[in-house]
């Protein structure tokens, strides 16, 4: 009778375990509750390299991650959604690029902050930035 109550004793505690590793890896990784930071859309003509969870950077600082992409029908144009944390402000002239880090480094969405005193709002688009790979400058020199 003993020997089942420790089972259960012990049982418990894995499970009160798991549940705290649960939560905290949910919130490590903001999977759990709503952002109530800045959302934000731009567009690009290409977004090799960028996927859903792709940072969002500014001065080299992670400042928030891509939720959403896809291809506009009409325009074929890449459109990006991202958030942003919800302490920054972001001018409404900002504009953002596809950047890398270095020559084989990854890929991740730069803000650049704008000069206006309007703050950007809700979906905001900040119009278009070129993106060029490296690998295509390379194949331009070797071939």
């Amino acid at each position: 009778m003993s020997n089942s109550k420790i089972e259960t004793a012990v049982g418990g505690i894995v499970l009160l375990i798991a549940i705290v590793f649960i939560f905290y890896v949910a919130n490590a990784t903001n999977s759990v509750g709503g952002n109530n930071g800045l959302t934000l859309k731009a567009s690009f003509r290409s977004a090799d390299g960028i996927t859903a969870g792709t940072d969002v950077r500014m001065a080299g600082v992670k400042i928030g991650t891509v939720t959403d992409m896809w291809l506009d029908p009409e325009s074929f144009r890449a459109q990006i959604i991202f958030s942003l944390r919800e302490d920054l402000k972001i001018p409404d002239d900002s504009g953002v690029a596809v950047s890398q880090d270095g020559l084989l480094g990854g890929t991740f969405v730069e803000v650049i902050p704008g000069g206006s005193i309007r703050i950007a709002r809700w979906c905001r688009i900040f119009g278009y930035s070129r993106f060029c790979k490296f690998s295509f400058f390379i194949t331009k020199i070797c071939f």
